[in-house]
């Protein structure tokens, strides 16, 4: 396929980046459907005149409906997106970015979306379609998935559909998480994936993060503990990761918490952990739900993370081999592969 492409873009000079704008414009119409001209424009920085032009391309081909409410792509215009999915990646290199972030992790597998999710929201949607449809491969009916809260992991509830492949999967929140924004709780995000995929759920109704007093008192409440049980149980862990700072002050850590956050320079964080650059802890939340130890029994463990403000957070947390999988963007997967300027 790379000499075809290249072959094209001899002949064709302006063929390749043409296909590349409407593709990139029909996929972001489907993300976020319904949606309109000056809104399409916005998010992909484009004049709005030159988005006029794209639309009614793309409608007369059939490939788009455009509605009073908004834009919305038709079965036919889902067709090419599917199709041509493969073709644009390996337009972009992403088959060989995504192997050189594989070699630099030591991961089983790596996808990568187009974009960067710092400064454009639907790149996280990309994340969150390319995490479910991995899922899709990889589950089977009844099998048990832990979720962990943050907006990268609602944006995978957002995406989620039927699995069709793997009836009668649970759903379960990999760690409390009370205290938070209500649509970045992993319960709610759990429920939410459950319902989507047509599977069921089961909640885990305590704070986060906790004394050791509470901790003690509350694992071994009889409901808990069977939730628990089920948890570190699961066969597919779904997570995060996080700032170290960002996520401290997202949870009203206290200060002298932070102090010792930023006196251990903790760039990452996940599953409650947060770590330096290396990857050593310097600094653990008490929390109900899965521990690291518990991840070396896990058959899969998928991170989703991006953003080029990120790759320092996800290069410390895979220096402890924790995860198999990275579902990315773009701007965090270059940075990661810049190696020693991490």
């Amino acid at each position: 396929m790379r000499a075809l492409i290249d072959l094209q873009s001899k002949l064709f000079p302006d063929l390749l980046s043409i296909m590349q704008r409407r593709y990139e414009t029909l996929t972001l119409i489907q993300l976020m459907e319904p949606i309109g001209r000056r809104s399409l424009a916005d998010h992909l920085n484009i004049a709005e005149r030159t988005v006029r032009t794209e639309i009614d391309l793309l409608h007369e081909q059939g490939l788009i409906e455009v509605t009073t409410k908004g834009m919305h792509v038709t079965n036919t215009g889902k067709n090419v997106i599917v199709q041509l999915e493969a073709f644009m990646n390996e337009l972009r290199g992403f088959k060989d970015l995504e192997q050189q972030v594989k070699q630099r992790l030591q991961l089983d597998h790596v996808v990568i979306v187009p974009g960067d999710s710092d400064e454009l929201s639907w790149v996280k949607q990309e994340m969150g379609k390319a995490c479910v449809r991995y899922m899709k491969e990889i589950l089977r009916s009844d099998d048990t998935v832990a979720v962990t809260g943050g907006g990268t992991i609602a944006a995978v509830a957002e995406m989620m559909t039927p699995l069709e492949q793997a009836g009668n999967c649970l759903f379960v929140p990999a760690r409390g998480g009370l205290g938070e924004q209500m649509e970045n709780q992993a319960n709610t995000i759990c429920a939410e994936m459950a319902k989507k995929a047509n599977g069921t759920y089961r909640l885990l109704y305590v704070p986060d993060p906790l004394s050791e007093e509470s901790y003690q008192t509350i694992i071994e409440e009889p409901s808990i503990k069977e939730v628990l049980t089920i948890i570190r149980g699961a066969g597919v862990v779904v997570h995060g990761i996080g700032d170290a700072t960002t996520m401290a002050e997202r949870r009203k850590t206290p200060q002298e918490v932070i102090d010792t956050i930023q006196e251990g320079k903790a760039v990452g964080e996940a599953f409650g952990y947060y770590f330096n650059e290396e990857g050593s802890i310097v600094h653990k939340v008490r929390t109900v739900g899965i521990q690291l130890e518990d991840l070396q029994h896990t058959n899969c463990v998928i991170a989703v993370a991006g953003g080029k403000s990120k790759a320092k957070a996800i290069s410390s947390y895979f220096n402890l081999g924790q995860s198999n999988v990275l579902i990315t963007d773009e701007s965090a997967a270059k940075e990661l592969i810049k190696g020693s300027s991490l």
